[in-house]
């Protein structure tokens, strides 16, 4: 079984998907509905910040043609 040290960190000698998905639900569901908001904004504006830097900051568009 994982152990929790340093703040929160899951420590496991083998990698488990199972464990780690109930170790961030545990953590998301610590939070209050605010701070999960704030947390989910923060996530959003760092995926765009990535998006733009690697050129995909603006969606396509649709010329027409006459």
């Amino acid at each position: 079984m994982g152990k929790k040290a340093n703040g929160g960190l899951l420590l496991l000698k083998r990698d488990d998907e199972k464990k780690e998905i109930e170790f961030e639900l545990e953590y998301l569901l610590s939070l209050t509905l605010q701070q999960r908001f704030r947390l989910m904004q923060k996530k959003n504006r760092e995926m765009l910040a990535l998006l733009k830097q690697n050129g995909h900051g603006k969606a396509f568009e649709i010329y027409k043609r006459k």
